[in-house]
């Protein structure tokens, strides 16, 4: 099976991708807020139904990291990437089920309010925007770099000039975006990109079962076959095989998927936009729907590249597979390709040059929005609507424009570390610091600031030693060696240590500010529970 595209298929998704970058602009320029009005700047005065917010939801949280990066796991390890899929939705589940409500009845704009309901203070909001910013950059960056990878390979160019043209000229219009269209435009973009993703992606896995003679069964027994792993490539421990604790490394990265991938602050954000409590719950079961029936399309997709095109292929086109979604979409047709199947895999490449250009405007919004109103807002007293706003639009540059030059410099580096470090920070600092600010009364403000710090602290020391890092030809060092920790993710020790700084640094706190505390949150726990009241911070 050939890797290549044809000139038609080039030159149609060329037009597809001009095409949504001017109409999408367009939408965002047509929905942006026409007043100086935070509300609908930031949140859309929540006027979105719960099906269109469920959908915005969903699209924030299926990232093109996601799209490319876990089609390509299983393409190459099977069971083990449909378990990491699974993981994923089961994420958003536990957000649904635990956080939406209490963060929606908490929140106004971004993660610091929720974190100040019950402890106000500029620290605390200084230290939110700091780890959401840290947490969401390392995923713009292999977003946009996966951008110029993207073009190059559907388009058929290999300059790298060329490749950071596209980075360069992508990314002013995912800051565009942001800066523009505020939370209600890029909500509209969020859903027309994930009704294009979802839509093409069950035409093309409908496809590729029918090559099977509709038997799932078949399609599993053709990829491990063409896998070169046999059985191994349908039973756990394929990807981690090379450790020295496979099982172990196995379950401490889908932990941290499913502690982490929720709680990320340009999803959270969105629950800020449902009205009520009804409203999120009712958003939240569209939102995981949509990224359930995602993980099957994905699963299909995936394995019907490895029985269709081969492992040892997918592999010599990109050793992390981040190509395997397209190239089993281009296998799903056959050898020869009508106009009809050529228009279709214009609408698949082109759906996933929207969720590239979605997911990343969504995340410079998140970081925009949290430097405006937790940093900038909070230091200035009685900051005025407009000048907020503008201090977001120019905080969309700020935040974006880093972004871009770093993804030019590592473009062509294995980019899967920054992936799992967003990840590891949601799990080991983000998500102890709102499961204990939202449940736990006697929590204090020296104990969030110690579970934010700490947790992202002992991210960031660990990280480097991992064998993601160095170690292995597929690491972003192959030629370096200073692997000590040696895991695929930090969360074996950083979540329990994100964990334990919370419950230390409030143990430290002495038992009369605790006391004091569990008095200020029995105040606003009606608030925050059962969404008695919704006041400002």
């Amino acid at each position: 099976m050939t890797t290549e595209f044809s000139g038609n298929a080039q030159s149609m998704s060329l037009v597809g991708f001009t095409a949504v970058a001017t109409i999408t602009l367009l939408l965002c320029v047509m929905t942006g807020p026409d007043r100086d009005d935070l509300d609908e700047f930031y949140t859309g005065y929540g006027s979105l139904s719960p099906l269109r917010n469920g959908l915005a939801i969903a699209g924030d949280y299926i990232s093109a990291a996601t799209v490319l990066g876990t089609g390509g796991v299983i393409a190459l390890f099977g069971y083990d990437g449909t378990v990491l899929a699974l993981s994923t939705a089961l994420s958003l589940m536990l957000l649904m089920f635990l956080l939406a409500e209490p963060l929606r009845n908490a929140g106004r704009f971004t993660m610091g309010d929720a974190l100040t309901r019950r402890m106000p203070g500029r620290g605390v909001r200084i230290a939110a925007c700091a780890v959401t910013l840290a947490a969401l950059l390392p995923l713009m960056v292999v977003q946009l770099a996966g951008t110029g990878q993207l073009m190059a390979f559907v388009l058929g160019f290999s300059g790298e000039s060329l490749q950071t043209g596209c980075i360069i000229g992508v990314g002013a219009l995912m800051i565009s975006y942001a800066a523009i269209g505020g939370m209600k435009g890029t909500a509209l973009i969020q859903i027309l990109k994930i009704v294009m993703l979802l839509g093409s992606g069950v035409v093309v896995a409908v496809l590729i079962l029918h090559r099977f003679d509709w038997d799932p069964g078949a399609l599993f027994n053709a990829a491990a076959a063409n896998s070169g792993a046999g059985s191994a490539f349908l039973s756990s421990g394929l990807q981690f095989a090379g450790g020295p604790s496979p099982d172990l490394d196995m379950i401490t990265a889908q932990l941290t998927v499913v502690l982490g991938g929720g709680v990320l602050p340009h999803v959270t954000m969105r629950m800020y936009t449902a009205s009520s409590a009804r409203q999120v719950r009712r958003s939240m079961s569209w939102a995981v729907s949509g990224v359930a029936l995602f993980v099957l399309v994905i699963t299909v997709i995936g394995f019907g590249a490895t029985a269709l095109v081969g492992r040892a292929v997918i592999a010599q086109v990109d050793p992390q597979g981040n190509t395997a979604y397209l190239l089993g979409s281009r296998a799903a047709f056959g050898p020869d390709v009508s106009t009809a199947e050529t228009f279709l895999f214009t609408t698949v490449t082109t759906a996933v040059f929207l969720t590239l250009l979605a997911s990343v405007a969504g995340m410079i919004l998140a970081c925009a929005n949290s430097l405006a109103h937790d940093v900038f807002a909070a230091r200035v007293r009685e900051m005025s609507p407009r000048r907020e706003m503008t201090v977001a639009r120019v905080s969309a540059l700020a935040v974006g424009a880093p972004a871009i030059l770093l993804a030019t410099l590592v473009q062509h580096r294995s980019l899967q570390p920054l992936v799992t470090l967003s990840f590891c920070l949601g799990a080991s600092a983000i998500a102890p610091a709102l499961v204990y600010s939202l449940f736990w009364r006697r929590y204090t403000r020296t104990g969030l600031l110690s579970t934010l710090i700490g947790g992202s602290l002992a991210v960031l020391l660990l990280m480097p030693g991992t064998n993601l890092v160095s170690g292995s030809p597929v690491s972003a060092f192959p030629d370096a060696d200073f692997n000590w920790f040696p895991f695929t993710t930090t969360g074996l020790l950083s979540i329990p240590l994100g964990f334990a700084c919370g419950w230390l640094g409030t143990m430290a706190s002495g038992h009369r500010k605790s006391e004091e505390q569990r008095h200020q949150y029995e105040a606003v726990e009606g608030w925050i529970l059962a969404g008695a009241v919704r006041r400002d911070p």
